[in-house]
């Protein structure tokens, strides 16, 4: 009976190990491409307008505006080179970048090199954009809050100066 608890330990000890380390084995072959689908915690989602955006930009809702919670919130990803337009926030915008290297500038400032794990505070009221560097793309969750007061303003494009990094 005592090895049969011992057995039964070390088969549970081995399934738990093994469960553990399948996501690794996954992410270990997956890491080798460009596309950040694989590692992607949300879907793509639309592919954003032209309008709005420069290069290729996949934007996926993630929060709906309600009278509850008046926020709006998604995913964005940008492809290398892509980049939203200018534009503002009536009340500001977070932006949690979950991937990627990319850039952000307030205007006026000079631009800013973000990456995987850092958090943007765009203040109320301030044209900026943001989007992928040249050869990585770039995904960040965006939060929008008191949604009330409006949700966004685009104005111009961001030229290829600005996006390089001229002031």
């Amino acid at each position: 009976m005592k090895n049969l608890g011992a057995r039964t330990g070390f088969l549970i000890t081995l399934g738990l190990v093994s469960l553990c380390l399948a996501p690794c084995q996954a992410q270990t072959q997956g890491s080798g491409t460009k596309s950040t689908t694989a590692s992607a915690i949300f879907p793509n989602g639309e592919k954003g307008s032209a309008q709005t955006f420069t290069g290729t930009v996949w934007v996926q809702n993630l929060v709906a505006t309600d009278s509850i919670y008046q926020l709006a919130s998604g995913s964005v990803t940008f492809e290398p080179g892509a980049r939203s337009f200018w534009h503002s926030h009536p009340s500001g915008q977070i932006l949690l970048v979950t991937d990627g290297v990319g850039y952000h500038q307030l205007k006026g400032e000079p631009r800013q090199t973000i990456r995987k794990g850092d958090v943007v505070k765009c203040p109320p009221k301030i044209p900026h954009w943001h989007g992928a560097s040249a050869d990585s793309p770039m995904t960040h969750i965006h939060i929008v809050p008191n949604t009330e007061k409006g949700i966004v303003n685009w104005l111009q494009a961001v030229t290829d100066a600005e996006y390089h990094g001229a002031r």
